[in-house]
């Protein structure tokens, strides 16, 4: 009985035991994953503090009447939600771009984490204002000739991004619009020449012109009232087909812009879809919803901790061919068979 007693003593004694040591391995393990929780959190989110971002535009309204749609979808995709887990403040500079340099203090006074950029004077101004928030580049034109990024792929300093290269495509842009209109010889441009983008593409645009036999009326549009009277002058100097050169002023006013093409029964070609949308006639357009949302994994990269000068700047591998075949028809125009075939876009 003794020794009975002595044994049942021992068992419970060494379940005890262990009942203790599993319960110290369950509460060290708790303790574990609490502090990889703490850590996970704490580098996913600084110091708690949900990211402010400031996103800089041209284009008057709002987010939700804006052509960036895409951009912000793609926040959205990636988890940035506003008012939950990001802080979104659009600045417009409702079309006057006297007003970037404020507008950039006022990101720094909302205490910027990051800043989106939707024009090169937006970019400037921001890059003037500081050399520390990362400036993510919108599908700007060329960034290292307007001195933005020291090159593509080691951009350096606070600003990366995507560029539509916006001077690349402009003497495509012509000699599509001669091909739709063989007898074209005489081109009204308009061009924002206050944007740094605007000269090389006027520059390719009279090169172009020289070799297809067509003279360029080109006209500095400062603001939007300056569009009537450009195709006024246009019309004096009779123009055939009208073109813009790739700077946020004419998609903002594209229904303006398209409106004057056709009051004019001038056929035009855009850098934007969004211009064809609006009844122009044709657009060779990098601006893709899917390069859009791009600019979203950029902010996504350096909220996580990457560095801008370590994030080389994308360019587009594909343009699209947009054309509108019910503006050809008002406009009396039959488009060459071949054209057609080439479009990546018909509206009929």
């Amino acid at each position: 009985m003794a020794v009975w007693q002595r044994f049942s003593e021992g068992a419970v004694g060494r379940m005890r035991h262990l009942g203790a040591m599993r319960l110290g391995a369950l509460f060290l393990a708790l303790i574990a994953l609490a502090v990889f929780a703490l850590t996970f959190a704490t580098e996913a989110q600084p110091a708690g503090r949900i990211p402010r971002l400031c996103f800089l535009t041209f284009d008057p309204g709002t987010p939700q009447s804006s052509r960036f749609d895409p951009f912000f979808q793609g926040l959205r995709d990636l988890g940035y939600v506003d008012g939950q887990t990001i802080i979104i403040d659009y600045l417009s500079a409702d079309g006057r771009g006297e007003r970037f340099p404020a507008l950039a203090a006022d990101c720094l006074r909302l205490k910027a984490d990051i800043i989106v950029v939707t024009t090169t004077p937006a970019t400037q101004a921001a890059k003037n204002a500081t050399r520390t928030v990362p400036i993510v580049m919108h599908l700007l034109g060329d960034p290292v000739a307007t001195g933005l990024v020291a090159s593509l792929a080691r951009p350096g300093g606070n600003v990366t991004g995507l560029t539509m290269m916006a001077s690349g495509p402009s003497a495509k842009r012509l000699e599509l619009l001669k091909e739709a209109v063989p007898r074209l010889s005489r081109v009204l441009v308009l061009s924002y020449l206050v944007d740094p983008i605007a000269a090389p593409q006027v520059k390719e645009l009279e090169s172009a012109a020289h070799s297809l036999g067509v003279k360029l009326l080109v006209r500095d549009i400062r603001t939007a009232d300056d569009l009537s009277t450009a195709f006024d002058a246009g019309a004096r100097e009779r123009a055939e087909g009208v073109l813009t050169t790739a700077e946020s002023i004419f998609v903002a006013q594209r229904n303006r812009v398209v409106q004057l093409a056709a009051q004019h029964r001038l056929p035009g070609m855009y850098p934007y879809r969004g211009m064809v949308d609006a009844g122009g006639l044709m657009a060779y357009d990098s601006y893709t919803s899917s390069l859009q949302a791009r600019t979203a994994t950029y902010v996504d990269k350096i909220l996580k901790g990457a560095k801008p000068a370590d994030l080389p700047v994308e360019q587009p591998t594909k343009f699209e061919l947009i054309i509108n075949l019910k503006t050809a028809k008002v406009l009396s125009l039959t488009i060459p068979p071949s054209l057609l075939r080439r479009a990546d876009q018909i509206i009929d």
